[in-house]
C-alpha cells in the first residue's frame, strides 16, 4: 500500500530536528515522514554550533535543494515549511512542485516587507557578512522567538534546537533592509497548483500575523484552494514548544478535509 510523502523544511536558526515531534505523530497517521536537513547539515545540534557548513548558504541553493528532494519521491509529497522553509513551500507548490504544501509563520514573499524585529538578531553590511553565520543567545531566542513561553521552556528549546544561520540567507530573505532575493517571488496566481494552507501565531515578533494575513491576500485571485489558520497566544516557536500538537493536529485534519490522506486511493 503506497503511503502519502510529507517532507518537513526547517526555518531559520532551527536544526532539522525540530520537526521529530512532528514526525512522528505524521507517521502515526500513516504518513511517510521525511525532516531532511539543510545542504551540510550535521545531525547533531552540537556539531552545527562549531561547524560553519551552512555559512554562504543562499535561498537559491535551499529552494533548489529541496525542490529536488520533493522531484525525487514517486508519489508527490506533502511539502509543510517553517519561517523560510514556509516561503519554499510556497515556492515549490506555485511551480506545481508537490501535492500540497503548509506554510507555518512563512518568511514573506515577493514584495510583502518583513517589519524590523525587536531585538536586534543582525546587523546587515559587516565584512565578509556573505560568509558569516549569526548566532542567538538564549536571551535573544527567548525574546523574539518564544516569547509566548516561560524561560525555563524557552531554554529547554534552545538547548535542543537552535542553530546558528547564513548572513547570506538573512540578507535573500530581506531581513534588516537587505534587497531580497528573487527566489522569494512566488506564482500566488497559479490556480493549477495543489492546496496551501498559511498559519500565523498572533504573537509572532519575527514574522507576525500581520504579514501572513498579507500573504494570504495576494492569492485572492487565484481559483486554487488557499487557507488561513491563525492561532492566538502563539509566537515564532508554535512548532517546536509545547503547543506544537494543537498546530500539527490542525493540519492534519486540513489535510483530510482537503481529500489529502495518508493512502491515496
Amino acid at each position: 500500500m503506497n503511503h502519502t510523502p510529507v517532507v518537513f523544511i526547517h526555518g531559520t536558526w532551527l536544526h532539522a530536528l525540530a520537526w521529530e515531534s512532528w514526525a512522528e505523530r505524521f507517521a502515526g497517521r500513516g504518513f511517510l515522514a521525511f525532516a531532511p536537513g539543510w545542504p551540510g547539515e550535521a545531525a547533531a545540534v552540537w556539531e552545527m554550533r562549531r561547524s560553519e557548513a551552512l555559512a554562504g548558504i543562499g535561498l537559491d541553493v535551499l529552494t533548489d535543494h529541496y525542490a529536488k528532494i520533493v522531484r525525487s519521491f514517486e508519489t508527490a509529497p506533502v511539502i509543510v515549511g517553517h519561517s523560510v522553509g514556509g516561503l519554499i513551500a510556497q515556492h515549490l507548490i506555485g511551480a506545481n512542485i508537490g501535492r500540497a504544501a503548509v506554510a507555518i509563520a512563512p518568511a514573506p514573499i515577493n514584495d510583502i516587507p518583513l517589519p524590523a524585529s525587536p531585538a536586534r538578531l543582525w546587523t546587515p553590511g559587516q565584512p565578509d557578512a556573505a560568509e558569516q553565520l549569526v548566532s542567538l543567545s538564549p536571551e535573544q531566542f527567548h525574546h523574539a522567538f518564544a516569547n509566548t513561553v516561560g524561560a525555563e521552556e524557552s531554554l529547554r528549546l534552545f538547548e535542543r534546537y537552535v542553530v546558528p544561520t547564513p548572513h547570506r540567507l538573512l540578507a535573500d530573505l530581506g531581513c534588516a533592509g537587505a534587497v531580497r532575493s528573487p527566489r522569494a517571488v512566488v506564482d500566488v496566481g497559479n490556480a493549477d497548483r495543489g492546496p496551501l494552507l498559511l498559519i500565523s501565531g498572533q504573537e509572532d515578533l519575527l514574522v507576525p500575523d500581520s504579514v501572513t494575513r498579507a500573504v494570504y491576500k495576494q492569492y485572492g485571485d487565484s481559483t486554487a484552494v488557499t487557507d488561513l489558520k491563525q492561532f492566538p497566544d502563539r509566537a515564532h516557536s508554535l512548532v517546536i514548544d509545547s503547543g506544537w500538537r494543537f498546530v500539527a493536529d490542525y493540519v492534519l485534519g486540513w489535510l483530510d478535509e482537503r481529500g489529502l490522506r495518508a493512502y491515496p486511493a
